[in-house]
């Protein structure tokens, strides 16, 4: 085997370690839609040398792409409209128990699909959930409706209070004032909004 090509590989492997750690820390499935477009284009870049291309301007470009990624990454937290349009936003799939059809239709994510994702959660109805979205990672997020949620220490605090002093139990209501809230298309007032 050729000496030169065995360096080469290694070199590819530490400078190419060093360019993905620099572009961030997600597996796959976190990943947004440029950072996916980009490690993409790096592994396949990355192999250029081995096939006689040039070893250091790959290295330049894979460092471009890098830098283009963190560009892109900047604009999206300092401009909102910027992330809808780069990366999308969580979209709601489910409110208070029920189905939202076009919202699946929108995404492609036939019932079934949505179920196997639910089930995988622990969850066995949609009717036990509150909310459910899917976010931008192709991830699912979800709050149980209150009555089917596992109980919190706070919880069985109060209960214990209630049952040692006949004190009143502190049930906090769930209000929509919640991280799901911009699936619904309302304002939150609790998140700074040079991060939204």
């Amino acid at each position: 085997m050729d000496v030169n090509l065995i360096w080469k590989a290694i070199l590819i492997f530490i400078v190419g370690t060093i360019l993905l750690r620099i572009g961030g820390r997600k597996t796959i499935s976190q990943m947004t839609i440029p950072q996916t477009v980009i490690m993409i284009a790096i592994g396949t870049l990355l192999i250029q040398p081995i096939s006689g291309k040039g070893l250091w301007s790959t290295f330049g470009i894979a460092a471009l792409l890098i830098l283009s990624l963190i560009l892109t990454e900047y604009i999206q937290l300092k401009f909102d409209s910027a992330e809808t349009a780069i990366s999308g936003k969580a979209v709601a799939v489910i409110e208070n128990g029920i189905l939202i059809e076009k919202n699946l239709k929108k995404l492609r994510l036939p019932v079934d699909k949505l179920e196997q994702r639910l089930r995988q959660a622990g969850i066995s109805k949609i009717q036990d959930v509150q909310h459910a979205t899917i976010e931008s990672n192709g991830q699912l997020g979800y709050v149980l409706k209150p009555e089917k949620q596992p109980a919190t220490k706070e919880d069985i605090h109060n209960l214990m209070m209630f049952l040692q002093n006949g004190q009143t139990i502190n049930t906090n209501n769930q209000t929509l004032d919640n991280i799901f809230t911009e699936t619904l298309n309302k304002n939150t007032s609790d998140v700074p909004k040079h991060l939204q």
